[in-house]
């Protein structure tokens, strides 16, 4: 049985009088997707924010790779493969796409982006940037400044942006966040075709997407963990439909 990648120990976390993170214990399994999932104040982007460095848990631990990270900053976090993707996309908009991408390889090697301007000709920059968005079907859309795409190519170019720095894990906030049905279609499509390659922590609303992406899901509800288990297990659990799923 394989160890998890990513562990956290009853972490906890306040605001004042609300609890936004309650005693909460996870494992995530290398290789798969785990989503994430409850109703608007539930405690999911508190808890993205814990793991990948942005805010600091009041209590608890956090482990990723085998090494506790829980006072680790965000970019040392970054630096041993532990990634994040925003709810509100973040991406260069006046910069192409393929400049994009070749910034987050520059960023990945631990280069300044002060000598981007030499950067933009380096083909060891370059040439990987063009690969990665051939691979994953945005290699017609190279040389379009990025503030140009559609919703969800902006998207798909900051997960792809993501890639780039050779992640061992994604923490995906939201990536669906915006888009209609067909553009949340083709980012699901997308997404499964990292599964096995990457594993991914997936917080997101659509539940077509979750229940067709995850192999494990925890629901949260006032930052606790009320259920973990496969999408059959959590779609059955009474406790979950009553505070979340509905019967529908």
């Amino acid at each position: 049985m394989p160890e998890p990648i990513l562990v956290t120990e009853s972490l906890h976390k306040n605001f004042a009088a609300l609890i936004a993170t309650d005693s909460l214990s996870l494992e995530i399994m290398p290789g798969g997707i785990h989503a994430i999932i409850g109703p608007n104040g539930a405690g999911k982007t508190t808890l993205i924010n814990q793991l990948s460095g942005m805010m600091k848990p009041d209590s608890g631990r956090i482990r990723f790779a085998g090494q506790d990270v829980t006072d680790l900053a965000a970019p040392a976090r970054v630096r041993l493969g532990l990634v994040r993707s925003f709810q509100i996309t973040s991406i260069l908009r006046d910069f192409s796409v393929l400049d994009n991408v070749a910034l987050a390889i520059q960023a990945g090697q631990g280069h300044s982006f002060r000598f981007w301007a030499k950067a933009a000709l380096d083909p060891t920059l370059r040439e990987p940037a063009r690969a990665l968005l051939e691979g994953l079907d945005l290699g017609a859309r190279n040389d379009v400044r990025s503030g140009e795409l559609a919703h969800g190519e902006q998207r798909q170019l900051e997960i792809a942006m993501a890639l780039a720095t050779n992640p061992k894990m994604l923490l995906l906030d939201e990536p669906m966040a915006g888009m209609g049905p067909e553009e949340s279609a083709r980012m699901t499509e997308y997404l499964a075709g990292l599964k096995g390659r990457i594993t991914m922590l997936l917080i997101e609303h659509d539940m077509d997407a979750v229940f067709a992406l995850a192999d494990r899901i925890t629901v949260l509800v006032y930052g606790r963990a009320i259920a973990t288990g496969t999408p059959d297990a959590i779609r059955a659990d009474g406790e979950v439909r009553r505070a979340y799923l509905g019967d529908a």
